[in-house]
């Protein structure tokens, strides 16, 4: 079963192993680092794809707010700004999303517009968790 994201993020005692993580897919970029977010925390989770390990059928599937499920070893970041990321083993796209119409993009979004999509806004860091 997945963990949340906020446990993953704050228990410590999960670094070096294999976890299991499933959420939305905030931000892909390089075709390799996910923000991944489940509603659990305000907090994104860096996962870490292998670009040569990842097939491209798969990246091509992986768009802003595209259900995921990430299981792979959580290791400390190299990069300032979060203590850890998820180095992927295995990445299963549970659902699609269609990147270039969702409505909810990774920017600020004005509260009438997120009045009118009343059914994503929970997805935004304003209503989220």
């Amino acid at each position: 079963m997945p963990k949340p994201i906020r446990e993953v993020l704050t228990n410590e005692a999960l670094t070096g192993a294999t976890v299991t993580v499933a959420g939305w897919v905030r931000t892909f970029r390089n075709d390799r680092f996910i923000a991944l977010n489940d509603g659990s925390t305000i907090h994104n989770l860096q996962l870490v794809l292998d670009p040569e390990g990842t097939p491209r059928e798969l990246v091509d599937r992986i768009t802003t707010s595209a259900a995921v499920k990430a299981t792979g070893e959580l290791v400390p970041s190299p990069a300032s700004g979060q203590r850890v990321e998820l180095q992927v083993k295995e990445l299963i796209v549970l659902g699609d999303s269609d990147g270039e119409t969702y409505p909810i993009q990774p920017k600020k979004h004005s509260l009438e517009f997120l009045r009118e999509q009343a059914h994503l806004r929970f997805r935004t860091n304003t209503f989220g968790a």
